[in-house]
């Protein structure tokens, strides 16, 4: 058996022919090793000999080595000098401790006394700190060691066979092996054991089952790994009593009863070691089981305690009738809780470790479950009261909604005539027969059969009823006037004074004058859009709401972080971004004031012009969503998303709610489009066109900024650039004049297609990118190409005869950019733009102190500046022609919103134009660009005629 851990050398059986290990003892059991004859042990390698002792040094065991090997050297049919070599070797290669060294020197006469002679002139150059003997005989060599433990060559009884020894060896080897495997295997065992020892038990039930089973697992591998060590020991018994079995006389060696015994005692160990592993695990597994029935226990009597304060009333018939269903389902608790009790007293009769914490519980639950059945009975009630007034709310609000639909479809052409009031009239008075089963009574009889459970809605529902009423009796006194009227002669009559209605939000004493005409129809389309305003908007915070607490919050439980994927880790931000921050604005700012607009819908452009900065964190939202959206798909599949769903009852994923907050700002401008269309003349249709104004530049900024965040390969800081003002993509010519001589690119009628990005301080002309993949991966990106400083530019509006190009040119025009836009007012739009840069910039340079322009120079500067050719309806103090008037908002940058092409819910654009004058496409233009697969084009220009061209990176 080996004491340390050594290099493992093969050794071949030639190798063992120089020196053996028979395996007998000395008389204070000090193992003996024979360096019989051998001629050839002068060639032996001094690595292959070193080798061999050190094989055979580790055969004994660690007692029998401690004690010190004896060597018996047999040279009698040698010489001296074989003698003498052999001591040398030794003496520098042995690796073990020497107790004795016995020589049997030569029996010639000559070598006898040479080898006496020598010997006591060259023992100290044998540096042996043991006796070294030389012998004569045998005889002598058994004074020293017992004859019985001595091989027949020397005289002694031992039985040797060389293939016999090997074989043991190979047997000793497997034993090796065996008793280093029962080591690993305890010590696993052990390490086991005191893990199961040290684990805190878990305070939930999924966590306590998935810690039993994973012990459970645990267990199982560890005692299969020990049968496997029982098994190879079993066989290395039979192994070492195979001799005893082949032949019953045969006498086993010092070394062979030593490892019997060793095997024997692993073997035991190994026994003892897994009756300890099952005692342990047994107690172990109990504890866990009853640690799993007690979190069962707690948990369902969390349940039974929930139950008894149940108290929700719901907030739309569907949610009362979910709660109805839900509390119908849960009577079952009732008979439940009487076998958790008795479940509890059985826990503590089976010695629970946790008697003390389940005692309580018992009593509380057959205390609580004597007052659940009452109390559910009056929670049915309480629900049935209220599913009752929500289906009549329901039925009054559909009523008031028809009301208003069948006013608002009457047409007024038609009401002029005797037949048409009559017709309408009829039509009238069918509807309002039908107002006794569908609208509400009065409201303290309603008040004492429902107080219990009356909510808001049914004061809006009500006043509501009261207001269609009004707007029916007064309608039919109209029409019935109309229907009685008789034939009369014209009269000249008085103009008709303005109608003026009260504002809520004006004084009493301040009446507040409508401009246009008292139309129940208009008035009732307004207050159609402003109850889809307020619907949304509640929707959407309860949406938003849903997601934060159903997903968001959920990341951060600890009870699900086994469900998250590694990649989902601390994204919260990344996922939802600042979604917190606009559900917070919406919930608790943007909801509430839009509410206080619901009598006068046509003022509430007033709300959204008041909180239009606060609008601007949907930018922050959108310049985050293709990082969402990456990470969504990453980890879309996982078990953590799945959960979330389901105990949200979602039919949707969350992707679908992550694009909730795109969709509402794009869906406010489509709102106040519907309130502006029939409000021209009325008193806030002004700040109703504003706010339209300012929520489609919202979107424009959103959309601009999701396109400049894909621009690369620009050196500086696009922040220095100043606003983003538009963008698009244009296809581009340049030409370049130094002297006289003009020279063009190469591509002369192959354009450059460029996107242009304009800003305050410089124009960008960028390559676009369409990029594969899914989703935002899709997106294109902006390769960098050129930048013109706005300082230095000029541009002029026709070029070419072509009244969709224009030219921006620099340095005198020795670099002139030929721009041609997909439509003449996409043309008209980017002139105008690029005009007011630079006439903002020549007032700012006149405004400077100590700057004196001459009219003169003033007109210089002009004409460098601007190209009057086109322009004759432009000049200082006058509007744009009317032709080319164009805002701002209606042609945008891009119509396709950067990032939101490949959206798997459906394109959504982010321009607020819906008709489209915009000017961007989908297709790529049938033109070439020449640029080498580097991304850089070769523009080769010529200054005259003798000269060679010159490249130049654009």
């Amino acid at each position: 058996m080996s004491r340390a851990k050594i290099e493992v050398i093969p050794i071949s059986d030639a190798d063992l022919f120089c020196v053996s290990f028979p395996g007998g003892r000395g008389q204070n059991g000090s193992p003996i090793i024979v360096f019989p004859e051998f001629s050839a042990f002068g060639e032996i390698q001094e690595r292959e000999f070193h080798n061999v002792l050190t094989y055979l040094t580790n055969v004994p065991s660690l007692s029998a080595a401690g004690v010190g090997f004896i060597l018996v050297i047999d040279r009698r049919q040698d010489r001296w000098a074989a003698v003498k070599g052999t001591l040398l070797r030794i003496a520098g290669s042995f690796p073990g401790n020497l107790q004795l060294v016995l020589v049997l020197r030569p029996t010639t006469l000559f070598q006898r006394t040479l080898s006496d002679i020598l010997f006591k002139f060259n023992r100290d150059e044998f540096k042996m700190k043991v006796p070294v003997i030389m012998l004569s005989s045998v005889t002598e060599l058994h004074s020293y060691i017992d004859q019985t433990q001595l091989t027949t060559e020397l005289g002694g009884t031992q039985e040797y066979c060389h293939e016999q020894w090997i074989s043991h060896r190979t047997v000793t080897n497997k034993y090796t092996g065996f008793a280093l495997m029962v080591k690993r295997t305890a010590q696993i065992l052990q390490s086991f054991g005191t893990e199961l020892a040290e684990t805190e038990l878990p305070n939930d039930i999924q966590a306590t089952a998935n810690l039993l089973r994973s012990h459970t697992d645990k267990k199982d591998k560890m005692k299969e790994d020990l049968h496997v060590a029982l098994g190879q020991g079993s066989r290395l018994l039979e192994s070492i009593n195979e001799p005893v079995v082949r032949d019953p006389d045969h006498n086993r060696n010092q070394g062979e009863l030593e490892n019997l015994s060793t095997v024997q005692r692993l073997l035991s160990q190994l026994d003892e070691t897994e009756r300890a592993c099952d005692e342990f695990w047994g107690t172990h597994q109990a504890k866990l089981e009853q640690c799993l029935q007690l979190r069962h226990f707690e948990h369902n009597f969390r349940e039974v305690k929930r139950l008894t304060a149940f108290s929700e009333v719901g907030i739309n018939p569907a949610h009362a009738d979910h709660i109805f269903c839900d509390l119908n389902s849960h009577e079952e608790v009732l008979d439940e809780a009487q076998a958790l009790a008795r479940e509890g007293d059985e826990l503590i009769q089976s010695s629970h470790y946790a008697e003390d914490s389940i005692q309580p519980k018992c009593s509380e639950l057959r205390a609580v479950s004597k007052e659940l059945s009452s109390t559910l009975r009056a929670r049915k009630d309480h629900l049935l009261r209220a599913m009752e007034l929500h289906h009549n709310l329901e039925r009054a609000a559909k009523w008031c909604g028809d009301g208003l639909y069948l006013l608002a479809s009457q047409p007024v052409d038609k009401c002029q005539s005797h037949e048409g009031a009559e017709s309408a009239l009829q039509e009238m008075e069918r509807y309002l027969d039908t107002a006794g089963q569908n609208k509400l009574t009065d409201p303290s009889s309603i008040y004492s059969d429902y107080k219990t459970v009356l909510n808001q809605d049914f004061r809006k529902v009500f006043q509501k009823q009261v207001s269609v009423q009004e707007m029916f009796e007064k309608r039919m006194v109209s029409l019935k006037k109309l229907a009685a009227k008789q034939t009369r002669p014209v009269q000249p009559v008085a103009p008709r004074p303005e109608a003026f209605i009260k504002s809520p939000l004006s004084s009493p004493g301040e009446p507040r004058h409508i401009t246009c005409p008292y139309i129940p129809s208009l008035l009732t389309y307004h207050q159609h859009v402003m109850n889809e305003l307020l619907e949304t908007e509640r929707g959407y915070v309860e949406e938003l709401h849903c997601v934060l607490q159903g997903y968001a919050s959920e990341m951060d439980n600890p009870a699900m972080a086994s469900l998250m994927p590694a990649p989902l880790q601390n994204k919260k931000d990344v996922l939802f971004g600042n979604m917190p921050e606009i559900y917070t604005f919406h919930k608790r700012t943007f909801l509430r004031e839009l509410e206080e607009y619901q009598g006068c819908p046509e003022l509430v452009g007033r709300c959204f012009l008041l909180r239009m900065t606060d609008l601007q964190i949907y930018e922050k939202y959108c310049q985050n969503k293709p990082r969402s959206e990456s990470l969504w798909r990453q980890c879309s599949d996982c078990t953590f998303f799945q959960e979330c769903q389901k105990k949200l009852e979602h039919k949707l994923g969350l992707d679908s709610y992550l694009l909730k907050p795109v969709q509402r700002i794009t869906k406010y401008q489509l709102l106040l489009k519907e309130l502006l269309k029939y409000s021209k003349g009325c008193e806030g249709s002004e700040a109703l066109q504003e706010a339209l104004t300012s929520i489609l530049g919202i979107l424009k900024a959103v959309n601009d900024s999701m396109h400049l965040i894909a621009i690369t390969g620009y050196d500086g800081h696009l922040g220095d650039l100043g606003r983003l003002l538009m963008q698009g993509s244009f296809s581009v010519w340049t030409e370049h004049k130094k002297g006289h001589a003009k020279v063009k690119d190469m591509a002369r009628f192959k354009p450059m297609q460029r996107h242009l990005f304009l800003h305050e301080k410089a124009l960008l002309f960028c390559k676009r990118r369409e990029e594969n993949g899914e989703g935002y991966e899709k997106a294109p990106s902006y390769s960098f190409k050129q930048s013109l400083s706005m300082s230095a530019v000029g541009i002029t509006e026709n070029a070419k005869g072509d009244n969709k190009k224009f030219e921006v040119w620099c340095n005198s025009r020795e670099e002139v950019y030929i721009v041609q836009a997909p439509t003449t007012e996409v043309k008209t739009t980017w002139v105008n733009e690029i005009r007011k840069v630079l006439t903002t910039q020549l007032e700012a340079y006149r405004g400077r102190p100590g700057v004196i322009y001459p009219t003169s120079d003033r007109a210089a500067v002009a004409k460098k500046r601007f190209t009057l050719q086109g322009f004759s309806n432009f000049s200082k103090g006058s509007p744009t022609s009317p032709g080319h008037k164009t805002k701002r908002h209606e042609i945008k940058s891009d119509p396709t919103p950067f990032g939101f092409k490949g959206w798997t819910k459906g394109s959504l654009s982010l321009d607020a134009n819906e008709e489209n004058d915009g000017y961007s496409s989908t297709e790529e233009p049938l033109t070439s660009d020449p640029e080498d697969e580097g991304g850089k084009k070769l523009v080769s220009v010529y200054l005259c005629d003798d000269c060679h061209p010159l490249q130049a990176v654009l």
